[in-house]
């Protein structure tokens, strides 16, 4: 019999707890001993490592130019007894690995730990992964949003829209000129009146960097970026060539020719099931101020956000888990990519919290290296997913009186 309670420390749901429910045999891999284990380590190199973290917070550098950093990480793990460290990895300056191999066949794991300009991608195409037979990878992000294990993110696509027109004078002969600008600004309309029939998960976002060059000529050239996203993958596929079709209006209405560059682009993460239970039972274990809600559908709920991030990817090449954490946003309650929660996340309350997700992330690791059923299930589970991940839910048809 399932004991149902209200916790109001919970959101407001209705939590039904499973303690007296028959167990799942994954139930079975949570061990005292390896919390105590676990605990005692790091708790030691949490201490080892606040330096560290304060040097690389109070050092601020962008993606793949994080030099301080990359010094100061591997430099760390260099100090560490038996882990193998190769700085400049894989052709990327500011890249590493850092292994330790126990001499014992199981299972490898990946603790990912990069972020921005698709670095995943890139370790993925270059062999990273597949040339050390990684099993599943494992990452955590913060934010504002309560802890959760199961993560969603969006899929993420950017592109340049460069349209090419004619130079004519703006007062003497306008009828001699194609406006480019006039082609740009059509199709940034365009795009704000599609957004009026999208789906609640689409994103449209953009900005015009190239403008002209003066006000009273007509203009010969224009640009923006922008940057699509969708719930899924094959919903991103579709909003694409709605946005397209925005674009490709303006330079039919002006007569300009319109080049599109593709960029960057993100898969949506689809997290995995198995290491999602096995890191909340951990993570619940270690006294956080919120549990972990241990109904899944309710903990995606929690742990669906509409950015993006590059290990959706790894999501789609091998078992994954992102798991959310929460840092207490500053007085204005900003999340990330703001300076307020930047100075939230160098509180020790916040590296607390990462410490106590970093417990979290290691009893998944232990299950999976202890319990080699427990990866064969993650993977199973894997390639079920993968029969649905990046589909969308089917359109509802909402019908009724205004």
């Amino acid at each position: 019999m399932a004991n149902i309670s209200m916790n109001d420390g919970d959101d407001g749901f209705v939590v039904v707890s499973t303690t007296d429910c028959p167990c799942d045999s994954a139930t079975r891999y949570t061990s005292p001993s390896l919390l105590e284990d676990i605990n005692v380590v790091a708790e030691n190199v949490a201490n080892e490592f606040w330096p560290v973290n304060i040097k690389i917070h109070d050092n601020p550098e962008l993606g793949y130019e994080e030099f301080i950093a990359h010094q100061a990480l591997t430099s760390f793990m260099k100090r560490r007894r038996a882990w193998k460290v190769t700085p400049s990895a894989y052709g990327m300056e500011t890249a590493w690995i850092a292994v330790y191999d126990s001499g014992k066949r199981g299972a490898v794991v990946s603790f990912n730990a990069e972020m921005g300009g698709g670095g995943k991608i890139e370790l993925l195409k270059k062999g990273a992964y597949s040339d050390h037979k990684v099993d599943i990878s494992l990452i955590s992000h913060p934010g504002i949003i309560p802890d959760a294990a199961r993560m969603l993110t969006t899929a993420y696509e950017q592109f340049k829209a460069e349209y090419y027109g004619r130079e004519a004078h703006a007062a003497a002969n306008p009828w001699l000129g194609i406006n480019a600008l006039d082609a740009l600004i059509s199709a940034y309309n365009n795009v704000s009146m599609l957004r009026q029939q999208s789906m609640p998960g689409d994103i449209i976002q953009g900005h015009i960097t190239d403008g002209g060059m003066a006000p009273n000529i007509i203009h010969a050239y224009a640009a923006g970026q922008f940057v699509i996203r969708a719930s899924t993958q094959s919903r991103l596929e579709k909003l694409r060539k709605k946005v397209l079709a925005c674009f490709e209006a303006g330079a039919k209405a002006t007569g300009a020719r319109l080049v599109v560059t593709r960029g960057g682009a993100y898969k949506d993460h689809v997290p995995n099931e198995i290491l999602a239970q096995s890191y909340t039972r951990y993570f619940n274990a270690l006294d956080p101020e919120h549990n972990i809600l241990e109904n899944a559908e309710l903990d995606r709920t929690r742990g669906t956000v509409l950015a993006s991030t590059d290990q959706g990817d790894v999501s789609y090449a091998m078992p994954s888990l992102s798991a959310a954490f929460y840092i207490r946003p500053g007085p204005q309650g900003q999340g990330p990519h703001n300076p307020e929660f930047a100075e939230a996340a160098r509180t020790k309350e916040a590296y607390c919290n990462a410490v106590r997700v970093a417990k979290g992330l290691a009893g998944v690791a232990l299950d999976v290296l202890e319990f080699p059923d427990m990866l064969e299930r993650a993977k199973k589970s894997w390639r079920d997913s993968m029969g649905w991940a990046g589909h969308e839910q089917p359109e509802q048809n909402l019908t009724g009186n205004v």
